[in-house]
């Protein structure tokens, strides 16, 4: 296993060194990098033990939106009841109508094509269903076509953002990427201390500026991370209200910088969202890649909520697109190993478990 902590070379005068950290427990999942990171020298590939023990800890996470689902087959017929309990399950998890119907004709297709008259197997092909609906989702984020990969982190205040950023930059660090942190959230109060908290847990460097201007600072950053050889920059950005068209604003100023200060750049636009929002979520993401053309989301705090079903509604939207916007990460609590790549059929057994 790569140690947890890089050594770097010294910060030069724009940025913040990273403040000494001890040690990480050695309970990190490698399999979040091993799928993000660009060919060339790679992690050990995890024990099968830690990506159970994150399959664990993504059913417990799912068990509130899955129970309500998993009692429509506690019964002994394949009827229209079962159905419509089915449809109403789906609707209470936050799969939207659209979605529902979707999987509902589906799954009816596939019961008929097998034959199947016991529910287990009914759940089993709805476990099937929703699993390829949800596949085109499951893709890895690259880095190494880039140098460096400039990532554009956004999302609304509360949604896990900054926290998510740290988390990412363990497993980036984890697969020995040098990566730069750009604190370009100069609104939110101690939103630059606390990526600077990450950044000295990580072992990495920090480009910020005590309100300074977030588009200044990215530009910054991004030309700091050409000059000392970065193979990640990933910028921090504030908060930002979907309905608050202003702010928005400021995103696409940041991203037209980015491009500025590096041709093609930003290559990934991320999302974080807040798995509780439900349908909510669902708007966001439409919101934002409207404004900023989003490449991929990570999906935060599943763990508790009831609203899990929200992945089949971005699923079928990304699905009439014809560039998917793919849910690189989804989070299940607030430890390192509670955010793991997105693995669609591990979802959907979670989801049905």
């Amino acid at each position: 296993m790569f140690s947890f902590f890089k050594k770097r070379p010294p910060a030069e005068s724009t940025s913040t060194p990273p403040a000494a950290a001890p040690a990480a427990s050695s309970s990190t999942a490698a399999s979040g990098v091993a799928r993000s990171a660009a060919p060339g020298p790679a992690p050990e590939v995890s024990e099968p033990a830690e990506r159970l023990g994150w399959l664990s800890r993504l059913r417990s996470g799912l068990s509130r939106t899955g129970s309500s689902i998993a009692q429509v087959f506690t019964g002994a017929k394949i009827d229209e009841a079962l159905y419509e309990e089915l449809e109403s399950a789906l609707l209470m998890a936050d799969a939207g109508v659209k979605a529902t119907e979707f999987l509902l004709a589906d799954l009816k297709r596939r019961v008929k094509a097998a034959g199947a008259t016991d529910p287990a197997a009914v759940k089993a092909l709805l476990a099937d269903a929703l699993a390829d609906l949800l596949a085109p989702l499951q893709q890895p984020l690259r880095v190494g076509e880039h140098a460096p990969t400039v990532v554009m982190v956004v999302g609304v205040n509360g949604a896990g953002k900054t926290t998510s950023i740290g988390k990412l930059t363990r497993h980036l660090a984890d697969a020995n990427k040098k990566v730069l942190l750009a604190a370009a959230d100069t609104f939110r109060a101690a939103a630059r201390e606390q990526l600077a908290v990450w950044a000295g847990r990580n072992q990495v460097e920090i480009v910020s500026q005590e309100g300074g201007d977030p588009a200044a600072v990215t530009f910054d950053a991004v030309t700091a991370g050409k000059a000392r050889g970065c193979d990640v920059v990933i910028a921090d950005t504030a908060g930002r209200l979907t309905t608050q068209l202003h702010l928005m604003e400021e995103l696409k100023k940041i991203r037209r910088v980015i491009g500025k200060a590096m041709d093609g750049a930003p290559h990934e636009v991320l999302l974080v969202v807040d798995g509780n929002t439900g349908q909510n979520a669902l708007s966001q993401v439409q919101v934002f890649d409207e404004a900023l053309q989003l490449t991929g989301l990570i999906i935060t705090k599943l763990d508790g909520t009831a609203k899990g079903g929200v992945l089949a509604a971005v699923a079928l939207w990304s699905r009439s697109r014809a560039r998917p916007v793919p849910v690189y990460f989804i989070g299940v609590g607030e430890k390192l190993e509670d955010l793991q790549t997105f693995d669609a059929r591990e979802f959907a057994l979670a989801l049905l478990n």
